[in-house]
Order: structure tokens, then sequence, then C-alpha cells
């Protein structure tokens, strides 16, 4: 299952990064006489309501979804993990201080967050993406922060102290065997809140808006033609899915 999970990452990914140039269609490029067209060799999955080759805008909402999620993850992990790791080293008001904001950030909902920020700038991208990297960060500050108390307070670091070996030293033994497989496990969770995040705003119309091609645009603009064309809708559902179980069947893969 892990390999098949891996396996479905990497042809998702390949599908985002390659599919575009493959493709060669303006996923914009409306034909209104070619409504809802049947799938065909020359476009896989049909056309939508607009005449526009649903093959081409599934390539470029896979590539936009994905980036997004990715850039925000990371975003949030290096900050996280840097000010966690900070927070347990310094002690002091320096650690309750960041705790205390933390915290205060976590009492707030993400979604909430980000529809916060998306009402300052309607259908753009930056609102998603500040709005999910401020929700995910906490969590990466958090783990990291209790993991790194237990291991700086044990005495393998006291001893590599005591033996006068430098931080470098002692977060690239100590800490960093421990703390890397927690961070990937919380960084497959964030890809796939990240996704879904993206894709929820977008369906319920305060993410990006029209014609951006979007797995959440995509599927509340096609809706109302399911019973006509369910391949049509069908196709970003699945995509979603798949990532989804990716990410969930490549589990612990640092095991």
């Amino acid at each position: 299952m892990r390999r098949f999970g891996v396996v479905l990452l990497l042809a998702i990914a390949g599908f985002a990064l390659f599919g575009p140039a493959l493709v060669g269609i303006d996923p914009a490029s409306q034909t209104l006489s070619r409504f809802l067209e049947a799938p065909s060799l020359a476009h896989p999955l049909g056309l939508d309501h607009l005449g526009r080759s649903m093959l081409s805008r599934l390539a470029h909402g896979a590539q936009l979804s994905l980036a997004m999620a990715v850039l925000s993850v990371l975003s949030a992990a290096v900050p996280g993990t840097v000010l966690g790791v900070l927070a347990a080293w310094r002690g002091g008001w320096f650690e309750r201080g960041l705790s205390a904001f933390a915290d205060a950030v976590l009492a707030l909902p993400g979604l909430l967050l980000v529809l916060l920020l998306a009402a300052f700038a309607p259908g753009q991208f930056w609102p998603l993406y500040v709005g999910i990297s401020l929700a995910l960060w906490v969590e990466y500050f958090r783990v990291t922060r209790s993991a790194s108390v237990l291991l700086l307070a044990g005495p393998q670091v006291e001893a590599s102290r005591l033996l006068g070996f430098g931080t470098l030293y002692i977060v690239r033994r100590h800490l960093a065997p421990v703390l890397l497989p927690r961070l990937a496990t919380l960084m497959r969770f964030g890809l796939g809140g990240a996704v879904l995040a993206m894709a929820a705003l977008g369906f319920i119309g305060v993410g990006l808006q029209p014609p951006t091609p979007e797995l959440g645009v995509m599927m509340i603009e096609l809706l109302p033609y399911y019973s006509e064309a369910p391949w049509l809708v069908g196709a970003p559902v699945a995509l979603l899915f798949f990532t989804m179980l990716g990410l969930m069947l490549i589990g612990d893969i640092h095991e």
C-alpha cells in the first residue's frame, strides 16, 4: 500500500508538473459551439460548459493546488520548527512569549483566519497562502518545542555539552533524528489539509474565482451539469480523492 501511495503521488505530481505543457491547450480558450462535448481522442476528458478542454484545466488546476500546498507547508514548517527549537533552547520569557502567541493563533480556527484575509483581497492567491501558512505553523512549533524540551534535558545532550560539542552538532546528532520523522508526518497531513482547504474555499466561492482553473472552482462551475456530463464533475473530484489517498497510504515513509 505504501508503494502504491508513492506511485500514485508521483503520477499526480508528474501530471501537475508536465501536464500543462504536454496538453498544450489554453485552459481559458472557449468554443461555445462545443458545449459539454463528450470525451474523445483529441480531448480525453471532454469539453466543459464553455467548450474549454477539461484535461487542460485539470492539469493547470492540479499544478496550482499542489504548488500552493507545498509552498504553504514549507512556509509553515521552516519558521515553526526553528522557533520551536529556539524556544526550547532559550526557555524563560522567550519560550513563554512564543507559546502564548502560538496558543492565541491556535484559538482562532484556521478556516476563519483564511476567510478574514480573503475579505481584504477577494479572489486573490496571497490570502489563501498566508492564511493557510499562519494556521499550520503552530503545529510545527508545538510539536518541535515539546520534543526539544525533553531532548535538551536528556543525558545525551548534557554529555555532548560537557565534551565541548557545539550547537550544530547537538542539533544534527540529537534533535534532528527525533524531530524529522515527526515533521515528515506533520507535513504529510499539512499537504492534504492545504489542498482540501483551497478546494473547499473555491467551492464555496470565497477562494480563487472563475475562470481560474482550480479544483474547487471547477467543481462548483460544473455541478449544475452533473446529470448531463458526470465525467466533468468527476474529474476534479477524482484528482482530489486520489491525492488524499496517496498521502494517507504513504504513512510514515521514514520507517
